[in-house]
């Protein structure tokens, strides 16, 4: 019984030391965030001139901003003209900086007519994780 009890004592110290010598645990790194899913549709003829306009925008935003901490976007399996991004955002100032920010607008404007619909879907973040 008592060897089965160190593993577990270690691992639970180990996890303790990890968490300290990161800075914070995981639920605290949620709070403040803001994360966002948008949820368009792009016109397949268009598809291409978006994903190039998409490309130049987020790189962007990740190399300028550092309240931007991710933009994942990814096309639903069967319907590659439904782009989902999961957008965070270290809080709501850092979203607001992105959207005046001048590569945010290109974007807005190269894209207006590539977009046949937009849908923004606010989130509360329960827990979010990274490799």
């Amino acid at each position: 019984m008592k060897a089965r009890r160190f593993p577990i004592l270690g691992a639970s110290v180990l996890t303790l030391c990890l968490l300290c010598a990161c800075g914070r645990a995981p639920a605290e790194q949620t709070q403040g965030r803001m994360v966002r899913l948008s949820e368009i549709e792009i016109d397949p003829a268009l598809l291409e001139n978006y994903k190039a306009e998409l490309r130049e925008e987020i790189e962007a935003s990740i190399r300028l901003e550092p309240g931007v901490l991710t933009l994942y976007a990814v096309s639903l399996k069967d319907s590659p003209t439904s782009i989902r991004i999961l957008e965070t955002y270290a809080d709501v100032d850092a979203y607001k900086a992105h959207i005046e920010s001048p590569h945010f607008k290109k974007y807005k404007t190269n894209t207006q007519q590539m977009v046949k619909s937009l849908k923004l879907v606010e989130t509360d973040p329960v827990l979010l994780g990274a490799k």
